[in-house]
């Protein structure tokens, strides 16, 4: 297993890769970059959808760095990141600093990656990272609250859990608030407005095995919903499955 030093350095080296299952044990986090005179809009909108957006840290304006790893560059550190302008993907590199803006306020989103580790110690297992490919996550008929120019729907990442061992799935998640918490639903996807799983929004499909049950959490992919929809001239995000890891310990939020 790698340390979060050792995964940064992989990925500024330019190594590619969804981040479930690096450095088991450590936060990770959804990246949104936006100009300062959307920040507050944001930082709104991250306050009234706690559960898809809940806040690690906001930089200062032009930051690079963060508390979470005083050492990384978020310009450098994550394996991918999205480029957005007027609400269009415009590319997908492997490093920003050719866009960062000194006016680029930078926030860090609990990312729900993070209690994988403590999943698989109960036991449930993680069929993606079993087969080595990225959660799927959906688009769904649940609105968020809007603020500003921010508003749209929610995302969720989807894991099938068994079904004996969903009551640990959702007690083990309950405990880490700060990285989505509890799922926000259980059981038929269609509640949702989620009507083909082998069609996800974004990450990979995965096989529903017999005995399985559909189990669904917020997700920090939910601001570029947001941005989509808002149309700002630019932003940052990470690319989906594409995290920052953060040298802070995933037990220091539990509760």
């Amino acid at each position: 297993m790698s340390t979060p030093a050792e995964a940064r350095a992989a990925f500024r080296s330019g190594v590619v890769a969804t981040t479930s299952g690096w450095a088991d044990g450590y936060v990770q986090a959804n990246l949104v970059s936006v100009p300062r005179e959307h920040a507050y809009d944001m930082l709104l909108f991250a306050q009234r959808n706690p559960k898809p957006c809940p806040v690690l840290d906001v930089t200062d304006a032009g930051s690079a760095t963060t508390v979470l790893a005083p050492d990384a560059d978020l310009r450098t550190d994550l394996p991918r990141y999205r480029v957005w302008r007027h609400g269009v993907l415009d590319e997908e590199p492997t490093e920003v600093s050719h866009v960062w803006r000194a006016d680029l306020v930078t926030f860090l989103i609990g990312c729900s990656f993070t209690f994988e580790a403590a999943l698989a110690e109960s036991g449930v297992p993680l069929r993606h990272v079993e087969n080595g490919t990225a959660v799927p996550m959906y688009v769904t008929n649940r609105k968020c609250r809007p603020a500003g120019r921010f508003g749209g729907p929610m995302v969720v990442s989807m894991r099938p859990v068994p079904a004996g061992q969903v009551a640990t799935a959702v007690a083990v998640t309950a405990r880490v608030p700060a990285v989505h918490g509890a799922p926000v639903h259980v059981g038929a996807p269609a509640a949702l407005g989620i009507a083909d799983l082998a069609r996800p929004d974004f990450g990979d499909p995965i096989e529903i095995a017999d005995g399985d049950v559909c189990v669904f959490w917020a997700c920090g992919v939910t601001p570029q919903a947001a941005l989509i929809e808002s149309k700002i001239p630019f932003a940052i995000t990470h690319a989906p499955a594409h995290m920052f890891i953060t040298d802070v310990r995933d037990i220091e939020y539990r509760t």
